[in-house]
């Protein structure tokens, strides 16, 4: 089946909100990761159910967009999707360190 520009570009967007979704849940895990103390062992068995979840999910996502086929504009879609949620991160992390050093200086002043 030959899909339309206009519904490749709407699949593609989709597919982007697909990788930032897998990105953030992966965000919550690093930020558990840091809170909670793991083992070695621990840490390779979450990332094994985190994979094995991630993999069912975007095969689900792309099963339902793309009508059962596997087209490349999706894969390239969770890509760039996953790599603009870890700008995101980062840009988000930046900002509230920022802040915080921020308020420890006025903190400090008062």
């Amino acid at each position: 089946m030959i899909l339309g520009i206009g519904v490749e570009a709407g699949v593609f967007l989709y597919a982007g909100l697909t990788g930032m979704t897998v990105w953030f849940f992966y965000g919550i895990l690093i930020c558990l990761r840091k809170i909670i103390p793991h083992t070695s062992l621990f840490v390779g068995v979450e990332d094994f159910l985190f994979w094995i979840g991630t993999s069912i999910y975007i095969f689900r996502k792309m099963y339902d967009t793309t009508y059962g086929s596997i087209r490349w504009f999706f894969v390239l879609g969770v890509v760039c999707g996953g790599a603009m949620g870890w700008l995101l991160w980062r840009t988000a992390k930046g900002i509230c360190g920022r802040m915080k050093k921020r308020l420890e200086k006025y903190r400090k002043n008062r």
